[in-house]
């Protein structure tokens, strides 16, 4: 055991470097956070021009975006943040960063290959490379967080989070205002090659400008810190918060229900608008996301500033915003009118997505400095494999359920979901293509709408973590 230098610095006070150096750090860690967003976002982006070609089911598509990309991201995660507990955590973000833009790019290669008598479709070439960008994912946000904690005092902590958390939405937006127009240009694969390749260049000069702080320098003057924390440390640490568990609970629901919506937000608007990927990603999902940004970090920015009076405000308020989504977004997915559906989708995420900036600032200011990293894996562990793994899978499992039910009743029973998608349905025939243009977007329609209720209850959680959070803060 060691007592931290931080009091002699006075890095509790003002954190490392210079005010400049500070923001710039963080704006590169945002840089990069936005780009793992622009990497994982990409496929639902070109999903109204590759779901076609590849003639898969919506669930096949929910495994793709969801669980195929969440299994080995969440699992690989908690080891890497443990790496990073006690190694260079700079160097780990760069390695990470080139290995998901590449698989990223390779995404783009994706087609039927034989070996031998063994035939490999493109669906599972696909799904190989999507489980390569969530392993070089899995080095991101763990140690992200551990360098903010180092770089940024408890005092500015929740606005410099709420910053960097604005990569989730940027990150959606980036991709579609590239993804979007690229597919339409030049096919989906392309989009694929010209978004991926650029990270690795982004990862080379990150680890060129970027310095890595001594660990635990904003840490309070006298602060004990172990010399090496194990996982155990932290799942110790964390087995007397209960504030962490009730937001890790609130944030894994709103996690499902907000990956989920995403992953399907093209196709809904492709098959209820008859948008195209370049269209719908311009003209909706761009503004949607814009508005999303904002609420993160206005959410961060006014916790802080009511902090003093409200120091549950972290919590209180994502609480107030995810329940309050809930009505906008049964408009956004019931209404034939676009404007009211671009309305209701920007304010439904303009209010919801300030819970990243709480996740992010209550679970690592619960801890001590030297479990930061394990406690962000360890939450990030149960949000993407629970939230961001069965999200798009519930989603698009619901919808094909549905979709059957509906084909069935409409006296349609033998009609398919890769029958309704693309230039299939010009050669139905018309009684059916009538059928397809009930069934292919309503059910879609109803499986988003089941999904958009659950925020409610993702709001109960951080309602619910209030109860505790004073107490179990330790940065404050």
């Amino acid at each position: 055991m060691s007592a931290t230098s931080s009091a002699a610095e006075g890095g509790h006070i003002t954190g490392f470097g210079s005010k400049p150096y500070r923001s710039y750090v963080l704006t590169a860690l945002l840089f990069i956070y936005i780009l793992n967003f622009v990497d994982r976002g990409l496929l639902s982006v070109v999903a109204p021009a590759m779901k076609p070609e590849l003639g898969i089911s919506d669930t096949a598509f929910g495994l793709l975006t969801g669980f195929g990309f969440a299994l080995l991201y969440t699992f690989v995660g908690i080891p890497l943040a443990q790496f990073a507990e006690t190694r260079h955590r700079v160097w780990i973000m760069t390695v990470c960063v080139a290995l998901w833009s590449l698989m990223t790019a390779l995404c783009g290669l994706a087609a039927e290959v034989t070996i031998g008598s063994i035939t490999i479709g493109a669906f599972w070439i696909l799904l190989a490379c999507r489980v390569g960008v969530g392993i070089g994912e899995a080095g991101c946000t763990p140690p992200a967080n551990s360098l903010i904690a180092d770089y940024y005092p408890p005092k500015s902590r929740s606005t410099a989070l709420g910053y960097y958390a604005m990569g989730v939405t940027l990150g959606g937006v980036l991709a579609n205002v590239i993804g979007g127009p690229i597919t339409d240009a030049f096919g989906w694969r392309w989009a694929f090659f010209i978004v991926g390749l650029p990270g690795i260049l982004v990862a080379v000069i990150f680890k060129a400008t970027v310095k890595e702080p001594p660990r635990g320098y904003t840490d309070p003057p006298g602060t004990v810190r172990r010399e090496r924390a194990r996982f155990s440390d932290g799942l110790r640490e964390l087995a007397s918060k209960p504030s962490f568990w009730a937001m890790a609970v609130g944030a894994t629901i709103a996690a499902f229900c907000g990956y989920g919506i995403g992953s399907f937000q093209s196709l809904f608007i492709n098959r209820s608008f008859g948008l195209t990927a370049g269209e719908a990603a311009l003209f909706i999902n761009t503004p949607v996301g814009i508005a999303s940004a904002v609420g993160t970090v206005a959410t961060g920015w006014l916790a802080e500033k009511m902090a003093a009076k409200s120091p549950n405000a972290i919590a209180w308020l994502p609480a107030i915003g995810l329940t309050a989504s809930v009505p906008f977004y049964l408009l956004a997915f019931s209404t034939g009118n676009l404007m009211i559906c671009l309305a209701a989708l920007s304010i439904g995420g303009a209010i919801k997505y300030g819970y990243l900036a709480a996740q992010y600032t209550i679970g690592q200011g619960v801890v001590s400095a030297q479990v930061r990293a394990v406690a962000t894996a360890i939450l990030l562990f149960i949000v993407n494999l629970l939230g961001y793994g069965l999200g798009p899978l519930f989603i698009g499992a619901i919808s094909d359920v549905l979709f059957t039910l509906q084909v069935a009743d409409l006296g349609a029973a033998a009609l398919t979901r890769q029958a309704c998608e693309g230039a299939a349905r010009a050669a139905l025939a018309q009684a059916q293509q009538d059928v397809c243009a009930i069934a292919h977007p309503q059910s879609l329609e109803r499986s988003l709408q089941i999904t958009a209720c659950l925020y409610a209850v993702a709001g109960l959680f951080f309602l619910i973590t209030t109860r505790w959070l004073k107490r179990d803060m330790v940065a404050k």
